[in-house]
């Protein structure tokens, strides 16, 4: 199984939060969006061997951990991803990983945990300073982190660092719907 997980520090956790405000001015859920949607979509069909991860920390309830895999009865479309997260958190129940639709689950998890759970998978940092991907060997059991336009929190990143292989998509500082795009696509080159 592949995982993607997407920290965001501003990214509200609550359902009626993100109502209220437009999608940049709800912690830019607008770029979590686009992320999920190139991590799990393809062309006439979605990648059923990706869970997508998000763990938001913004107002007025963090941390949130959202989980979304696309299984036969999901109820995805990418014009209505946005619809979906705020459904995923108003489901929200205090105390318990709640699964509000088939293969999308909602719970309060700070980040690390949620990294700790898949540490029987190999894990990377995506970081413009890491390892080139096209020369480093990736496992099927495998977990990509990366952050918001933020970045990663520095405290996390430091455990992180000890549990994880830091690794560059490329030259340039992209957006993080790009680099899911650039890991994905990578995968797909290596039958991965």
């Amino acid at each position: 199984m592949k995982h993607f997980i997407y920290f965001s520090k501003d990214a509200v956790t609550s359902g009626k939060a993100l109502s209220q405000n437009s999608l940049m001015r709800a912690g830019r859920i607008d770029i979590a969006i686009h992320s999920l949607i190139q991590g799990l979509f393809l062309s006439h069909d979605f990648r059923t061997d990706v869970k997508f991860h998000f763990v938001f920390y913004g107002m007025p309830d963090p941390p949130k951990h959202i989980e979304i895999q696309v299984k036969e009865n999901t109820p995805i479309r990418k014009k209505d991803i946005g619809t979906l997260i705020k459904k995923i958190l108003y489901k929200y129940k205090e105390g318990e990983k709640r699964e509000v639709f088939p293969g999308c689950f909602v719970e309060k998890k700070s980040f690390l945990k949620v990294v700790e759970e898949l540490e029987n998978c190999k894990i990377f940092i995506l970081d413009k300073k890491g390892e080139d991907i096209r020369k480093i060997e990736i496992p099927k059991d495998c977990v990509f982190i990366l952050g918001d336009q933020e970045g990663l929190p520095k405290k996390e990143l430091r455990r992180l660092k000890k549990i994880a292989t830091k690794i560059s998509v490329g030259p340039k500082v992209y957006f993080a719907s790009q680099v899911v795009v650039i890991v994905n696509n990578e995968l797909d080159i290596r039958g991965v």
